[in-house]
């Protein structure tokens, strides 16, 4: 029985379906349907004098107005059929296809044009037909995207000669000549199956269905995600992959909402659009044209098919459809997406397979693209115009980079482009391969920086055969620069130094352009400067993750300035990265004094008291903690605990940020010890430092050992990484990765989701960090920050200046450049300064003659300074391309080579007169203090509460629980210990012990995030005490008089037991002592001048400060011992020294 929907239906429910033979249908003037029929005995209406929200009226008849209104030619779903041979398992128009092939493919040959012969045709259409679909569901339609952009070759016989001839599916130049066909309720028999699915509109060019789009009724729950899944499901084995093996273009559209994606794209990769304005003059123009356009009659032919397609609603279509005036988020997709024009450009330029996985541009790709060409349109002194693009981390940032490079390879104003393509991606180097075949560019891999024989001849000297051989051969990234002729060549950034290290000639073309990823930021600096003058007038564009430090920004300034910026918070809105998960977490702490305060002082006997201070400083510091090993025993268990509740078993993988490699090979070790979960760790090799590993740190064994049991296994550095972070990825094993800092920067992993911190990071690299764990993967709503160490501030900080919220705007980057080059004016200044301290020494070649004028301290610290001063300029200067042009070399060659003596003279005087111990023998006995008496109960405390990181109330508050009174006793504390230090020879018993140090630093990590009103209050009393002078305890008869105060603190330390309850008797001798050293070391009230190197005024003071503890004895009837004596008169000098000066 024939059948009729009259109303069409909401999600799956027909509201009425009526018997043609048994109803009767009235459209009454007033817009009401009245249905009689035979068992309704009243009259049932539909009112629509309001707006209907069912899915055809509202979604998808309105797309289909647009998309006629800008150029797609209306099929009804019968003549769409009719197209295809009447066969709903085929998809392609071919009724068209075969005329347009005739179209717009023709041979010219012998300055004739001659018709592709029918039977090249048929085959040109029966390659398009027969994809190998055997091969994979992405292989299949990577070789169809191949033909379509690439063309295919085909033979034929012409004017007798036999010859391959270009064959096109698309004109891809000249627009005009391709034919573009919208059609709806397309019907697709299902693989295997007699049913059919059917897209809601297919968009056709040249009869090749190129993008196909699901409408939705706002009005259902999540119709976006429905529209979504609707694509998933038609994609699957069963579905109708046939068709969906010609798309690239896919979206999902319900009137105010409207996400886009390509052919095989995951959900939660499909993306928004938005338009990028100037102005809001330009966006309110282009929101005018929109509504113009949507309301515009369409063409009477096409639009009267569509009314009789759709029957008896012609009244309401014409009604709803014609009125419509209010610009929607679909309208705004399909303007933006379907234009003919933007489409083709869209699919030809900005459509990617990266390892398997289909991607299309997003909205700030394609802009950042945008903006760039923009610059290369014109010169700026014969140089085109680069700059920095900032688009934040996971964003896109490296496939950003390929479709520029591909779009400046076949940019018609750029003539023989050389584009050298630098990151620190080896995946990147076969993508950029495949990408560059469609603009039939030749695209060479760099295997090393620079050969003997290409820097044999730049140099001019005389090639052998044998040289002449290899150069044919060699794939150095120089030669591949020096030789003629177009070329696209990707390399490594440490290949590319190497290139430019060994250039001994500048390469002159403009038509060079080097994209940069610059996450290590390398470029900045002195190697910026040697990029410049290896290619003087080359272009060049630097990509980063992170936005510029004002420090940074004078480089960016001399690539050109910003050209795009893309922040943390776009991607967040744009749903481009998953938001991110706080948590800090604390070990409860014991410390066991009396061991390691006894052992402490037999390693570090042979120190003066000055560098045993310098070594308690270094372990009582907070990242000596981190590295304890009963500490990082027990933050493995809960680690391991954490992993295992929430992930194990899922695909998601976890990674650890360890302080050094030491460090997390014992993770390593204790989580294959714990047993319940895999690992692998990843770090450079041992000669390169990572993390917080000190100047002199030594690779220890365990290190050596495990660094070559991998090169055993793996055999190079490269295969040992690409094998763990291959598995990582893909397979189930391991489940955690831990490094220090390798992979913190450059490594995509969308199933890692939870990263470990057990050390201190800010600024970038805390940024490029948390960006781990921050890329979109099928059910992973957010990534997780796990932190041991305490790190919230510090992120708080950066969020706050790389968020976007601050201006980065082209004045602020020339302000900078301009207040550099007014530093680098003071570098002639602070190089007079340091030879102005050497101005007495006659002989300047007479080394030891700087070394004994610097033997007077305040001399010496002086020239530390100056020096410090005339480094720093000096490098700036060096990172000015201007500074390395206009300075003559001889000057530049008499700066460097001064800093060097400059700087070796420094580290001999810290050495000879002891301002720098060396404290690599004492460490590794002292690791092992730390290691065995410090301790925990393996209680863990949860510090903060998961808070989202990029909402920024919720962090500030986090943050002021946190930190409030905390952050500013953390600065007092700080920068009185940085007071005090300075002056710990003049009191060392004023300093506590290395215990008490350690237990204070515990106490101040757990306080400073748990007490802070308290510890505010006490670091406050601290810093009042020491800037006063005041010490507590401090007998009336000492005040004012230093010297006798820190006598008094040694004596009391040294005779605690003898003197009991008679801290009188101290005072008496701190200022018997004070007396007797004042009346030695000043004759007439004036100081002996360098009396501390007169061996004859220290011998006076020896014996006296002897003869009067001797006495001292017998007068109280104290019990001293020799040794005590001779303590307290060894001590009691070097604090004279100190202290009469």
């Amino acid at each position: 029985m024939n059948a009729v929907h009259i109303y069409g239906s909401v999600g799956n429910h027909v509201l009425y379906t009526l018997c043609i033979d048994t109803a009767k249908i009235i459209i009454n003037s007033n817009k009401t349907i009245v249905v009689q029929k035979n068992a309704i005995n009243k009259d049932k209406t539909i009112d629509m004098s309001t707006p209907s929200f069912i899915e055809d009226h509202i979604a998808q008849l309105p797309a289909l107005k647009l998309l006629m209104n800008i150029g797609w030619q209306y099929l009804t779903p019968d003549e769409a059929l009719e197209a295809r041979g009447n066969r709903t398992s085929n998809v392609l128009l071919e009724d068209i296809l075969k005329e347009q092939l005739r179209k717009i493919n023709k041979i010219e040959y012998k300055q004739k044009e001659f018709e592709f012969s029918d039977t090249n045709i048929s085959n040109g259409l029966l390659a398009l037909r027969d994809l190998p679909v055997q091969d994979g569901y992405i292989a299949a339609n990577k070789a169809y995207y191949e033909l379509i952009t690439l063309g295919k070759s085909l033979e034929q016989t012409v004017l007798g000669d036999k010859k391959s001839f270009s064959f096109q599916y698309i004109d891809w130049k000249n627009l005009e000549n391709n034919t573009y066909h919208v059609t709806e309720e397309f019907s697709v028999l299902r693989s295997e199956r007699n049913d059919h699915y059917r897209p809601d509109i297919v968009l056709f060019i040249n009869g090749i269905p190129m993008v196909v789009i699901e409408c939705k009724s706002p009005i259902i729950k999540e119709p976006i995600d429905k529209g979504i899944e609707q694509h998933q499901r038609n994609q699957q084995d069963d579905g109708i992959r046939s068709l969906y093996l010609y798309s690239n273009v896919l979206m999902s559209i319900a009137v105010n909402d409207a996400k886009f994606a390509t052919t095989a794209t995951p959900k939660e990769f499909w993306s928004f659009w938005k338009e990028l304005f100037k102005t809001k003059e330009e966006q309110t123009l282009w929101e005018d044209t929109i509504s113009e356009i949507k309301t515009k009659s369409v063409n009477k032919e096409d639009w009267n098919k569509l009314i009789d397609w759709h029957e008896k609603r012609n009244e309401f279509i014409a009604n709803v459809v014609d009125n419509a005036e209010t610009v929607t988020e679909q309208d705004k997709l399909i303007f933006s997406f379907c234009q003919p024009k933007r489409l083709l450009d869209l699919i030809f330029n900005y459509i990617v397979y990266d390892d398997g996985v289909k991607k299309i541009t997003r909205y700030q790709q394609y802009f950042g693209i945008k903006n760039t060409l923009a610059r290369l349109s014109t010169k700026t002194n014969n140089k085109y115009n680069g700059g920095v693009i900032w688009h934040t981390q996971g964003s896109g940032k490296s496939l950003t980079m390929v479709m520029l490079a591909q779009m400046i390879a076949a940019h018609p104003n750029i003539k023989n482009p050389k584009i050298i393509l630098v990151t620190d991606r080896i995946d990147l180097d076969s993508q950029i391969t495949e990408t560059f075949q469609k603009c039939q560019f030749p695209v060479e891999n760099a295997e090393v920086g620079a050969s003997k024989e290409i820097i044999k001849k730049l140099k001019g000297e005389k090639l052998s055969d044998k040289d002449f051989d290899k150069l044919k051969k060699d794939k150095s990234l120089l030669n591949l620069i020096a030789e003629p002729g177009d070329a696209v060549i990707t390399t490594l950034i440490h290949k590319f130094k190497a290139a430019v290290d060994a250039s001994v000639t500048p390469f002159l073309s403009s038509e060079i352009f080097v994209l940069v990823d610059e996450g290590h930021r390398s470029q900045y600096g002195s190697f910026n400067v040697r990029m410049q003058q290896v290619f003087p007038n080359a272009c060049f564009i630097a990509f980063t993750g992170t936005p510029l430090m004002k420090k940074e920004k004078s480089t960016a300034n001399k690539f050109g300035g910003l050209i795009d910026v893309y922040s943390i918070n776009d991607a967040v809105a744009d749903g481009a990265v998953v938001p991110l998960l706080y948590e800090g977490r604390h070990n409860l702490i014991e410390v066991n004094d009396n061991p390691i305060d006894n052992y402490f002082n037999k390693i570090s006997e042979p120190l003066t008291v000055y560098g045993k201070a310098a070594l308690k400083r270094k372990y009582s510091s907070k990242n000596m903690l981190n590295k304890a090993d009963q500490i990082i025993y027990a933050r493995a268990w809960d680690i391991v605990d954490h992993f295992v509740d929430n992930w194990q078993g899922t695909v998601f993988k976890g990674q650890l940020v360890a302080p050094n490699k030491a460090t997390a090979i014992k993770y390593k070790e204790y989580f294959d010890e714990i047993g319940k979960i895999t690992s692998e760790v990843i770090i450079s090799a041992p000669d390169t430092r990572e993390g917080e590993e000190d100047a002199f740190d030594k690779a220890d064994d365990k290190v050596k050992a495990f660094w070559k049991a991998k090169m055993d296994k793996y055999g190079t550095t490269e295969k040992y990484e690409k094998s763990i972070i291959s598995a990582f990825k893909k397979q189930d094993e391991p489940e955690i990765i831990i490094v220090v800092d390798k992979l913190l920067t450059g490594f995509d992993a969308p199933r890692n989701i939870v990263l470990y911190i057990t050390r201190g990071l800010k600024e970038h690299t805390l940024l490029q960090a948390i960006a781990r764990v921050n890329r979109l993967h099928d059910g992973k709503k957010y990534g997780y920050i796990i932190d041991y160490y305490g790190n919230l501030e510090n992120l708080d900080k950066a969020l706050e200046t790389y968020s976007g919220d601050n201006a980065y705007d082209e004045e602020d980057l020339a302000g900078t450049f301009t207040n550099i080059n007014d530093e680098i004016k003071k570098l002639p200044q602070a190089h007079s300064e340091v030879w102005d301290i050497f101005k007495t020494v006659a002989n300047k070649y007479d080394e030891p003659a700087y070394e004994v004028l610097l033997q007077d301290e305040e001399i010496r610290h002086n020239f530390y300074e100056k020096v410090s001063a005339f480094a720093l300029l000096l490098k700036l200067a060096l990172s000015s391309y201007e500074f390395e042009t206009k300075t003559p070399d001889k000057v530049i060659a008499k700066y460097k080579k001064d800093l060097k003596f400059f700087l070796e003279l420094r580290i001999s005087v810290k050495r000879r007169y002891s301002d720098e111990a060396d404290y690599a023998a004492y460490e590794p006995q002292i690791q092992k203090l730390i290691d065995k008496h410090i301790t925990t109960e393996g209680d863990m405390l949860r510090i903060t509460d998961l808070v989202n990181i990029f909402d920024k109330e919720q962090r500030e508050a986090e943050v002021e629980k946190l930190t409030g009174k905390a952050a500013k006793a953390d600065h007092i504390a700080s920068r009185t210990i940085k007071a005090i230090n300075v002056k710990i020879n003049e009191d060392p018993i004023y300093y506590k012990n290395l215990s008490a140090l350690i237990r204070e630093t515990i106490e101040s990590y757990r306080l400073e995030r748990i007490l802070e009103a308290e510890y505010l209050r006490k670091v406050k009393e601290y810093e009042a005490e020491f800037l006063s002078g005041k010490r507590s305890n401090i007998p009336t008869e000492l005040n004012g008089n230093d010297t006798g105060i820190a006598i008094y603190n040694l004596v009391k330390d040294i005779l605690k037991n003898e003197l009991g309850t008679k801290p009188e008797i101290a005072t008496e001798i701190a200022v018997e002592i004070d007396t007797i050293i004042r009346s030695i070391v000043y004759e007439d009230d004036i100081l002996i001048i360098d009396w501390q190197n007169k061996t004859d005024i220290e011998g006076k003071i020896k014996i006296a400060i002897d003869d009067y503890i001797f006495d001292l004895k017998s007068k109280y009837g104290l019990e001293i011992s020799f040794k005590q004596i001779d303590d307290i008169v060894e001590q009691g000098l070097n604090i004279a020294k100190i202290k009469f000066t």
